[in-house]
């Protein structure tokens, strides 16, 4: 039998069979599954990359913050503990954008809502975040305004330093107020710090009694709560008709909300779950703006890669020690010696634990050592600075609270 071309049919052929023979079959199979493997793994590699970019192009550089730095460079602390860091991270109140407009009218300036100090010791077995109340007063230097002004150097109140010269300013003052080295910074707004809330699928709370501000707009009732982006918000910025409508407060629960989100972040509900870890990284490098060191998805990554496993007991948070400023009880000023006690640990990469006021709080011996820190070193001594070998030195002990603190009972 022959096709119309003459040809001998296949099926007609000596020896000839409808199907491959069995090995060539294989073959063609495996084939196939390469070819189709490799078009997989190219789709996979490009579309990764696509993300990586996005992801990377999300975050915004602060080069003019990292120019006046450089600017002043010689006046800067040096960092004494290597491989240490140091990370200013600021809460903008800014009314700039769509997103911001709704809490107030954008006048064009803005200030520090919040201001945290985190400090990573060099071998990352433990974080601390200090809270920097905005009223404290202090030194602040001349500091470059956005109109290519100066201002001059004077003792004001501290949240003034990011509306007179931003992050570069509050850095200054910062590392003026503390000696410590400020490696890095991160700004995030209103809008940043609601999408990377609603990320993560809301932070649980718990609240001993409701909290009703308008002003913050939050009408919540007492128990447990899971927090979603506008409700948090509110949680973190009220601050008037809550309690005493001191600073303090408002700092406790910021410090509250955070040791939740360390958590929720930790759990493998978030890292391990890519339809939530993406929406996280979108959240975060769309809604920070930041030094050039940390402007990439690899120096984000880089960063978190070595506070990832910190245990939660071990996050610890606390509010640099002040009293009410002598010139105005509604203003605050350092609480000498236990602020330049903890300023000292921090600038030599030393250990701190932190406890409730109950058991921090108390008189001072005559070393500026509190009766709470000699029970807290009790199990956690450091060798003598001497290095006789003689004796320990009781690790100190400041007010505050960690990760590990946070849960809902």
């Amino acid at each position: 039998m022959t096709d119309s071309a003459g040809i001998p049919d296949a099926t007609g052929a000596a020896g000839g069979s409808p199907e491959p023979p069995r090995g060539r079959r294989r073959r063609l199979l495996l084939r196939w599954a390469g070819t189709g493997v490799s078009l997989l793994v190219l789709a996979g590699a490009g579309t990764g990359w696509w993300l990586y970019r996005k992801l990377d192009a999300n975050i915004t550089e602060d080069t003019s913050a990292a120019s006046e730095l450089e600017r002043f460079e010689e006046y800067r602390p040096t960092a004494i503990a290597g491989g240490s860091r140091n990370i200013l991270l600021i809460g903008s109140d800014s009314r700039s954008g769509s997103e911001n407009a709704r809490y107030g009218r954008d006048g064009g300036t803005e200030r520090s809502d919040t201001v945290i100090l985190l400090h990573l010791p060099a071998d990352r077995r433990s974080a601390t975040a200090v809270s920097i109340p905005r009223d404290l007063m202090t030194d602040v230097p001349s500091c470059l305004r956005s109109d290519g002004s100066r201002t001059v150097e004077q003792f004001a109140q501290f949240n003034w330093a990011f509306q007179w010269g931003g992050a570069a300013c509050t850095i200054r003052t910062v590392e003026k107020l503390t000696g410590i080295r400020i490696d890095h910074h991160m700004v995030v707004d209103f809008g940043g710090f609601k999408k990377m809330v609603d990320a993560v699928g809301g932070v649980e709370v718990c609240l001993k009694q409701p909290m009703n501000d308008p002003e913050a707009r939050l009408r919540l009732p007492a128990g447990r709560q899971t927090l979603r982006g506008e409700q948090a918000l509110g949680f973190v910025r009220a601050r008037y008709s809550m309690g005493d409508g001191s600073d303090t407060e408002r700092m406790e629960r910021q410090q509250q909300f955070l040791g939740a989100l360390v958590k929720k972040v930790q759990s493998n509900g978030v890292l391990l779950n890519p339809g939530r870890l993406y929406p996280l990284l979108d959240a975060a490098t769309s809604s920070v703006t930041t030094d050039p060191g940390l402007a990439s998805l690899r120096g984000l990554y880089e960063l978190v890669r070595g506070v990832r496993n910190i245990p939660t007991d071990q996050v610890k948070f606390l509010t640099v020690p002040r009293r009410p400023y002598a010139g105005d009880p509604n203003r605050d000023e350092l609480a000498q010696p236990d602020a330049a006690r903890l300023f000292q640990r921090l600038r030599a990469d030393a250990p701190l634990t932190v406890a409730p006021p109950a058991e921090a709080d108390g008189p001072q011996d005559a070393d500026g050592r509190k009766p709470g820190d000699a029970r807290a070193g009790a199990g956690s001594a450091e060798p003598s600075p001497t290095g006789t070998g003689t004796g320990s030195v009781p690790v100190p002990t400041f007010t505050g609270t960690t990760a590990g603190m946070t849960d809902c009972r």
